[in-house]
Order: C-alpha cells, then sequence, then structure tokens
C-alpha cells in the first residue's frame, strides 16, 4: 500500500510539474539526456535502446494512470467498502502487473545494453525522480504557500 501511495504521489507531483513547465515535453526531455548520460550509450545501442525504453514507459504509466484512478475512486467518504476492497485488490493486480511488466523488459533491454548500463538506467529512473521531487519542493508555484 506504501508503494502504491507513493506511485500515486510520484504521478500527481510529476502532472503538477507539467502544468507549471507547460507541458510534458521539457520533463520528458530532460529525463531523456539524464538517461543517455547515465549510460552513456553509443550510437547503435541508443538507436535501438529508445524505442524498447519508450515501449516500456509507455506501459509503465499506463499501469499507474490505472492506479491512480482507483486511488481517486477509493478515497471519498460515500464509496462502499465492497468497491474499497475490489480497488485493494485491482491495485493488487496492477502492482503485479507492474513487476511483470520490469521482468519482460530486462530481457528485452540486456539485448541491447549491458547489465551495468541496466543498473545505471534504474538508478537514473530514480535520480529523476528524486530531483523532480526537489525541484516541485523549491518551486513556490507547487502548492506549497
Amino acid at each position: 500500500m506504501k508503494k502504491l501511495l507513493f506511485v500515486a504521489i510520484v504521478s500527481l507531483l510529476t502532472h503538477a510539474a507539467v502544468a507549471q513547465d507547460g507541458g510534458n515535453q521539457k520533463i520528458e526531455n530532460a529525463k531523456i539526456g539524464l538517461i543517455t548520460n547515465r549510460l552513456n550509450l553509443s550510437a547503435e545501442q541508443s538507436q535501438q535502446f529508445w524505442p524498447i525504453y519508450n515501449e516500456f514507459d509507455g506501459k509503465k504509466k499506463e499501469i499507474r494512470k490505472q492506479m491512480r484512478r482507483l486511488i481517486v475512486e477509493t478515497n471519498t467518504l460515500t464509496t462502499p467498502d465492497e468497491k474499497i476492497l475490489a480497488n485493494i485488490k485491482e491495485s493488487l493486480n496492477l502492482q503485479q502487473k507492474e513487476v511483470d511488466l520490469e521482468k519482460e523488459y530486462v530481457t528485452k533491454f540486456l539485448k541491447v545494453i549491458n547489465v551495468r548500463q541496466l543498473a545505471e538506467l534504474y538508478k537514473a529512473e530514480q535520480m529523476f525522480t528524486q530531483m523532480l521531487l526537489q525541484r516541485l519542493n523549491r518551486n513556490p508555484r507547487s502548492g506549497k504557500e
């Protein structure tokens, strides 16, 4: 449940940043730049890596979008207990789906990048999220007035 809450918070903050920055493209460009730099991809690797990563990222975003929907549906005083329980079960299914997706794409990534680059990818994604959260916390328009 903590993981679901964290995912929801990060997603909401990301969407807030998108609105503040004037578009998703700035955030995506920054993420691409960070990952490319951290992985030190060759031209050939980059050409093969980004289509796989974009496909993975799109699927992961869709799962998280579904998780956010469940949180919104569950987070009302009028939501019946049965609906809350069903949403919790669906949330667990979505978390498993995300784990399965990660497992599937490890194999795909390792066809293009080496294991050290894969480890660096996970670190870069985490670093990007932390940088985004720090930026939002420093921005006075982030709702913390």
